[in-house]
C-alpha cells in the first residue's frame, strides 16, 4: 500500500517537475538562480528584472512550450484510455474516430487558402469535430452493434480526410505552402506561445474534466451494453458524452500541435501496467503519464539535433518498438 502511494505521488508530481526542469534544458544554459528570479518576478510580482535574451527564452519560449506539451500529452493519453475502455479494444487510440485526419485537413485547407496562421486553429477545430460527427452518424445507422460500427466508421472517415489532405497537398504551392502543410502534419510545438495555451486549455480542460467525472461509467460500459443497462446506465447518452469529451480533448490538442501519433495508444497501456484496468485510477494516471511523456519527447525534439525534429516522428520511433515490448510482456492478458 505504501509503495503504491509513493508510485502515485511520483506520477502526479512528475509533470510539474518536468515542466520546471525543461526551463534549464536547451542550447542556452541558464543558472538555477536566474530562472527562479525570472519566475518569481513574473508570477508573484517580485522585483522587476531587465528584459533580456534569457528572460525571453525562459518565460516566452520554454515555459509556454512545456505547458502546451503537458496539455497535449495528457489530452491524447486520456482520450485513448477512454476510447479503449469504451470500445473494449486495446488497439483504439485518441484519433480513432477521424479527429486527427479531420483536423489535419482543416489545417491544410487553411494554409492553402489563407496566408495567416491564425486561421489554422479554427479550421482544424471545425473539421476535427466534423469528422467525429460524421463517424458517429455513420456508426449509428445500425443500432445492433454500435461499438463495432463506430470503429469501422472512424476508419472510413479517416481515410476520406486523408485523401482530402493529399488533394490539398497536390494543389498547394510546392515552394511555400506544401512545406508548411507537411511540417504541420508531422506535429511540432516549436511555435508555442501563451495564446496557444489559452486556445487549447478550454476544449482540453472541458474534455479531461468530463472524462474524469465519467471514469466510473467507463468501467460499467466496458462490461458490455446489457450489463450497463442492467445497472441503470443510459448507454446511448453515456457513450455520446464520453465520445464528445474525448473528441474535445483530442481536437484541442491536434489544433495546436499537429498530428502526434501513438500517445493515445501506448500511454494507456503503460498506465494499466501501473494502475490496472480500473478507469477510476487509470484515467488520472494516463493524464499524468501523457503529460510527462510529451514533455520529454519535446525536449528530445529540440535538443537531439541542430534542427527541430517533428514530434510525430519521435513518438512513432519511440511508441512502435515500445508497444511491441508491451505486447511481449503482457501477452495480451490485460485484455
Amino acid at each position: 500500500m505504501i509503495r503504491r502511494k509513493i508510485t502515485y505521488a511520483v506520477l502526479f508530481t512528475s509533470p510539474f517537475i518536468l515542466i520546471f526542469l525543461s526551463l534549464f534544458i536547451g542550447r542556452y544554459p541558464i543558472s538555477f538562480g536566474r530562472i527562479v528570479e525570472i519566475l518569481w518576478s513574473r508570477l508573484f510580482g517580485g522585483p522587476g528584472i531587465e528584459m533580456d535574451v534569457l528572460t525571453t527564452i525562459v518565460w516566452d519560449i520554454r515555459l509556454p512550450r512545456a505547458l502546451l506539451g503537458a496539455l497535449v500529452g495528457s489530452s491524447l493519453a486520456v482520450s485513448g484510455a477512454a476510447f479503449q475502455g469504451l470500445f473494449r479494444n486495446p488497439l483504439v487510440s485518441s484519433g480513432m474516430l477521424g479527429v486527427s485526419s479531420g483536423a489535419g485537413f482543416g489545417a491544410a485547407l487553411a494554409i492553402l487558402i489563407f496566408s495567416q496562421s491564425f486561421y489554422i486553429y479554427p479550421f482544424a477545430f471545425f473539421f476535427g469535430l466534423s469528422a467525429v460527427i460524421l463517424s458517429y452518424l455513420i456508426g449509428t445507422i445500425y443500432k445492433t452493434t454500435p461499438s463495432i460500427m463506430l470503429v469501422l466508421s472512424g476508419v472510413i472517415v479517416s481515410q476520406i480526410f486523408s485523401s482530402l489532405i493529399s488533394l490539398v497537398k497536390f494543389a498547394a504551392d510546392p515552394q511555400d505552402q506544401l512545406p508548411t502543410i507537411v511540417f504541420w502534419l508531422m506535429g511540432s510545438l516549436a511555435s508555442s506561445r501563451y495564446k496557444d495555451v489559452a486556445f487549447a486549455v478550454i476544449p482540453i480542460g472541458i474534455g479531461i474534466s468530463g472524462l474524469f467525472l465519467l471514469r466510473w461509467r467507463i468501467n460499467v460500459l466496458s462490461m458490455g451494453d446489457k450489463e450497463a443497462k442492467t445497472l441503470g446506465i443510459n448507454t446511448r447518452v453515456t457513450k455520446s458524452l464520453i465520445i464528445l469529451f474525448a473528441t474535445l480533448s483530442t481536437v484541442g490538442a491536434v489544433c495546436v500541435s499537429g498530428i502526434v501519433g501513438w500517445v493515445g495508444l501506448v500511454i494507456p497501456h503503460i498506465g494499466r501496467m501501473v494502475a490496472g484496468n480500473d478507469n477510476r485510477t487509470l484515467i488520472p494516471v494516463s493524464i499524468s503519464l501523457g503529460a510527462s511523456f510529451m514533455i520529454i519527447v519535446d525536449l528530445l525534439a529540440r535538443n537531439l539535433t541542430g534542427s527541430e525534429i517533428p514530434l510525430g516522428i519521435l513518438t512513432s520511433l519511440i511508441g512502435a518498438p515500445f508497444f511491441v515490448y508491451l505486447l511481449k510482456k503482457t501477452k495480451g492478458k490485460g485484455w
